[in-house]
């Protein structure tokens, strides 16, 4: 079986994952501290002793496995950072765990549905989280459906923080078009807010915006003057 955790424990996000956990029994709410011998009866077995119950088990087991071998085989061949995990002598296949962290639990479960699905429902925010993850695990067509995704929700008031975020994911497709955005509206830039903390975050993009913008205005020239 293979188990997707985060920092913050066991995420049930896969049916595989979720039915096939152990179930840890319950005491009562009236139980005791003390503790008493049990009797001996011979006459009495317990449920998991009984040949039925092993049968019954075996039985659930048996119709989950096409289940958890339609999963595994999904999740190593849309991640070749999962393979690599899973197929080689690593952590993660010894145990049987993929352990990811700093992501919400709302990311995390969709991300294991694209896995399974090859389906994603992106809000702004989801499209991002699962840009990061799809960049992280080498899930191409996650992250080229989130930069589709992005770009056609681009603006002015988006492209400066976009072009950001771009930059720092490699989502090249999703640069360029906000890089484009912001050629058409330099005379604002500098009054664009998210701009005005690029230059303290990182300058260096902010080299990147105009020597982009100068690259245009020379081309231009020259195609005017033929």
């Amino acid at each position: 079986m293979t188990m997707i955790t985060s920092r913050r424990g066991l995420y049930g996000v896969s049916l595989a994952t979720r039915i096939t956990s152990p179930t840890m029994p319950v005491p009562a709410k009236n139980a005791t501290k003390k503790r008493t011998k049990p009797r001996r009866n011979s006459n009495v077995r317990s449920k998991t002793s009984n040949p039925k119950s092993r049968s019954l088990l075996s039985l659930r087991r048996l119709i989950l496995l096409p289940r958890l071998i339609s999963f595994f085989f999904r999740l190593v061949s849309r991640s070749p950072v999962f393979r690599a995990m899973l197929e080689h002598d690593m952590d993660e296949s010894r145990s049987g765990t993929i352990k990811i962290a700093d992501v919400s639990y709302d990311a995390l479960r969709a991300f294991v549905n694209y896995l399974y699905t090859a389906e994603a429902f992106l809000d702004n925010q989801m499209a991002c989280n699962l840009l990061v993850l799809a960049e992280k695990y080498q899930v191409k067509h996650l992250k080229a459906y989130c930069e589709k995704y992005l770009i056609s929700k681009l603006n002015w008031e988006k492209a400066v923080v976009n072009f950001a975020f771009a930059h720092q994911h490699n989502a090249n497709q999703l640069q360029d078009a906000a890089l484009a955005v912001i050629m058409e509206n330099m005379d604002n830039l500098t009054k664009n807010e998210d701009y005005i903390e690029l230059v303290e975050s990182n300058p260096r993009l902010v080299v990147e915006i105009y020597e982009a913008y100068l690259g245009k205005q020379v081309n231009t020239a020259a195609t005017h003057a033929l």
